[in-house]
């Protein structure tokens, strides 16, 4: 028997391509490093402790090309067994500096035990391959593993030039392919971000739905019967589901989220910043301050003035607003079906790396969440939107409109005055990766294969959404802008050696040595 109605988490895993094998040590390379060691093994635990208890639950997760890629270079992964390594002798030397001290001895012994079991994680449980340990989970039912666009591009800015979107997309589905052995059943459009003429490319990849956020759905024409609580089809044929709001504002908001609660961790209060550099410098090698991971201060209240962490009060509070998101989304799906002669399905998507990296304690309330979720209560069912879409007809039919999740719903985050120069460079190389694609299509020169792949990996690389995002925010602003610049720079020269017919191979090596992402790389989607 169906129950109500259902709820699909969705948990969007991703970060930008940074591998520097011309530098020794890069500190860029760290937002890597502490996603493994903050969000993707922890995941990996809450999701062995669902197999483990046979917990009926499910959610879906959006492993991105570039994640994937990075989860899985020889290079990246023995740079992060060093990295861990480091973390565990600051973590220990903190033991003996803390010794005596009370709770913050405590702390620091806490975070020697949990590095400690990421270790052998790492080491023992997962074999450093991350990757096959969430897909082991899929295969298993607990978790719908998804695609996205090949380098988190943001699509609608692509527009000018479809021939660029395609790419993204087609590539994007080719790597999930090759990395889990099936083909993938949806897909995250970066940044959640929609335009019209997007759904016929889905529809190639043979994608069955996407997500997009609220107002995408309801300025859709005609209004979906059921607005955001039941899937609708585009006129492609491809099923859109539409974030809801009201789930996403409680785990996501700054002002009523749940992550600001007094009791839970501190981000920014780190001993990276905190000790003298001197202490550090040992660790890491190097005269930079940085995010260590290990944090003595609880967020307290909106002034600096940081009280120390009780895990045990963040443990508490954890469960509290689990069983607290469970009532606020039995009371909405009761009354959602009190008008729906469908089961409506609720669909909240999350930065996967706000559980465990941003927000400690996320893990911990997700699993809370989950096994409440299963037993506590019979209003809905935790589902993945593939599994809905076999289980029930979708009535609606909608053209949805533009938009996406970022502020104020549109483009203004990765179209606005610190990024917009470098549109008019991103169209050009598209245009001419167009060109070239065309050009070339017959070849079978070994020499020119090489270039035009390497082409499209530079343009591949300069697309990323993370760039402009990272512009406009002001963090990390430098490293994006320097990152485009020599993605377009690369892919400017290869276009000239192209067009000239002289390919300088030492350039091209080292275009390949400094970034080898998607090996089977399949350019002619660009013609």
């Amino acid at each position: 028997m169906a129950p109500p109605g259902y709820l699909a988490l969705v948990l969007h895993a991703h970060l930008p391509y940074v591998r520097h094998p011309e530098h020794a040590r890069f500190l860029e390379e760290d937002w890597l490093y502490e996603a493994i060691t903050e969000t993707y093994i922890p995941l990996l635990a809450l999701l062995e402790g669902l197999a483990r208890d046979a917990v009926p639950a499910s959610f879906s997760l959006t492993l991105t090309p570039t994640l994937c890629h990075m989860l899985r270079d020889p290079l990246l992964l023995e740079r992060y067994t060093a990295h861990l390594e480091r973390l565990l002798s600051l973590a220990r030397s903190e033991t003996e500096r803390t010794r005596h001290q009370g709770l913050p001895e405590q702390i620091a012994r806490f975070y020697l035990a949990r590095l400690e079991d990421v270790h052998d994680a790492w080491h023992n449980r997962w074999k450093q391959d991350l990757v096959a340990g969430f897909n082991s989970f899929a295969t298993a039912g607990f978790l719908e593993i998804i695609t996205c666009a090949a380098t988190h591009g943001f699509l609608p800015l692509m527009e000018v030039c479809p021939e660029a979107m395609r790419a993204q997309v087609l590539i994007g589905r080719d790597h999930y392919q090759e990395t889990f052995g099936r083909a993938p059943s949806g897909i995250w459009l970066p940044e959640c971000a929609y335009v019209p003429g997007l759904d016929p490319i889905l529809q190639e990849a043979n994608l069955r739905w996407f997500v997009i956020d609220a107002h995408g759905l309801m300025f859709g024409s005609p209004r979906p019967r059921y607005a955001i609580y039941a899937p609708s089809y585009v006129p492609a044929g491809t099923a859109v589901f539409g974030r809801d709001r009201d789930s996403s504002r409680q785990v996501w908001s700054a002002e009523e989220g749940y992550p600001g609660d007094p009791a839970y961790r501190d981000f920014y209060r780190d001993i990276g910043f905190d000790l003298p550099l001197n202490t550090l410098e040992p660790f890491f090698g190097d005269p930079h301050r940085r995010f260590t991971g290990l944090k003595y201060h609880r967020i307290t209240g909106p002034s600096g003035d940081k009280d120390l962490y009780h895990r045990d009060w963040a443990l508490g509070a954890a469960d509290h607003h689990a069983a607290h998101f469970l009532k606020a989304r039995v009371d909405q799906i009761a009354q959602l079906r009190s008008f729906m002669n469908v089961p409506p399905v609720v669909l909240s998507p999350f930065d996967a790396e706000l559980f465990g990296h941003w927000w400690f304690e996320g893990p911990e309330w997700l699993n809370s969440f989950i096994r409440k979720a299963a037993y506590d209560q019979k209003e809905f069912q935790l589902t993945t939107p593939s599994r809905y879409l076999a289980q029930h007809d979708t009535l609606q039919l909608v053209a949805p409109a533009a938009s996406s999740w970022g502020h104020k719903g549109y483009w203004e985050v990765w179209l606005e005055e610190s990024n917009a120069w470098i549109y008019p460079h991103l169209h050009t190389a598209a245009r001419r990766m167009t060109e070239l694609a065309r050009r070339h299509i017959a070849t079978d020169s070994p020499e020119l294969l090489r270039a035009l792949k390497q082409a499209a990996r530079e343009l591949l690389l300069a697309q990323s959404s993370d760039w402009a995002f990272l512009m406009k925010t002001g963090t990390a602003r430098d490293y994006a802008t320097r990152r485009t610049e020599e993605h377009l720079h690369r892919f400017t020269r290869l276009y000239e050696q192209l067009s000239s017919g002289v390919i300088n191979e030492p350039f091209l090596a080292n275009c390949e040595f400094r970034d080898n992402i998607f090996p089977n790389l399949n350019w002619r989607y660009y013609a």
